[in-house]
């Protein structure tokens, strides 16, 4: 399996990124097994320490737990905690400059929405 890692961001962050978009996407639910650390890394060619990292980030955020002698696996609630927490940092962090973007190229939102549908129905 062949992956372009972006050079700009640390592949233990991009690798945690792709699991979050499993979880928003309904890839993984909660009680599903993540695959193990050292199947990720023979997959992607990763230092295992790497994919490590990736699943602790997930643990602190209590998206994942480690259950001993069987592996990672995604928390009851996690997906639903996860789209508060993605909803609300958008809406925090990125939709300003999103509106920003808008006003400074004097589009009016209420178009944008009308044309976005009628794109979706075309």
């Amino acid at each position: 399996m062949s992956v372009i890692w972006n050079e700009n961001t640390p592949i233990y962050l991009q690798l945690k990124e792709r699991v979050i978009g499993m979880l928003l996407d309904g890839a993984l639910k909660p009680g599903d097994a993540l695959p193990s650390v050292r199947q990720v890394a023979a997959d992607f060619q990763l230092n295992p320490i790497t994919v490590s990292r990736a699943y602790q980030e997930l643990v602190d955020e209590a998206l994942v737990e480690k259950r001993r002698g069987l592996g990672m696996f995604v928390t009851e609630g996690a997906p639903e905690k996860l789209l508060a927490s993605e909803r609300a940092h958008f809406i925090e962090q990125e939709w300003p400059a999103v509106v920003e973007r808008i006003e400074r190229l004097g589009l009016r939102l209420a178009d944008l929405l009308r044309d976005n549908a009628q794109g979706e129905r075309e």
